[in-house]
């Protein structure tokens, strides 16, 4: 990679992430020192990006935020490998959040001019990934995980342990871990505490109020006592 291409590169990541990323971040990203990335903010600023330093827990070096900026050109190639990686995601089932994904795939392809988008179909013709699926999962699931996670509202699921047990469990979901043959939900039961859930194991999911989070909690508590 020239200097230029990664000045342009640099800019690029800048303008991706709005929050501060420290210089030992940009550097380690581009494989260069951080002598030369200090170098190449100073480029950036000399060429009148509004770029500033923030201090603190959080900070970084970032773009003003109220700096706008044009929308995003993205070449042939760049579109390809996008799409071609979205859609193996999805064909994997490796991506909880199929819905979002297909969805950013057709803007991607919707942004290419007539021209860009017969090139970029040429393109992803002669690009072919292969791999093992993993668990198929309950559309209806997915969809319902990944608005919980989004807007992070408590879940209602009905979960299938490895004994083939049922139950019924109410669950903030905290983080999702994509592992190489199960995609895992580690979340907070409001009875259990913090557990570890397999994805392919729920067997329903529906969104519920916080209030439907603490009435689970009280029934649950209820029992216990009597």
């Amino acid at each position: 990679m020239t200097r230029t291409e990664r000045l342009f590169a640099l800019a690029e990541a800048l303008r991706a992430r709005r929050s501060g990323v420290t210089a030992e971040e940009l550097a380690e990203r581009f494989g260069v020192s951080l002598r030369t990335i200090y170098r190449d903010l100073t480029s950036l600023r000399q060429a009148d990006l509004p770029l500033a330093a923030e201090r603190g827990r959080g900070g970084g070096y970032a773009l003003d935020r109220s700096y706008t900026l044009p929308p995003v050109n993205l070449s042939p190639r760049e579109a390809a490998v996008l799409v071609r990686s979205g859609e193996h995601l999805l064909a994997m089932r490796m991506m909880p959040f199929a819905r979002t994904l297909a969805s950013a795939l057709d803007k991607v392809r919707g942004a290419l001019g007539k021209s860009a988008q017969r090139e970029l179909s040429e393109r992803l013709r002669s690009v072919e990934m292969v791999g093992v699926p993993l668990h198929d999962v309950d559309p209806r699931v997915r969809e319902a995980v990944e608005q919980a996670w989004f807007e992070q509202r408590p879940l209602r699921v009905r979960y299938l342990s490895p004994e083939h047990v049922e139950s019924e469990r109410v669950v903030w979901l905290r983080q999702v871990v994509i592992d190489r043959a199960e995609i895992l939900l580690n979340v907070d039961d409001v009875v259990r505490g913090p557990r570890q859930l397999k994805l392919h194991r729920l067997l329903a999911a529906e969104l519920v109020d916080e209030s439907v989070a603490t009435t689970h909690v009280s029934q649950a508590a209820g029992e216990e006592a009597s």
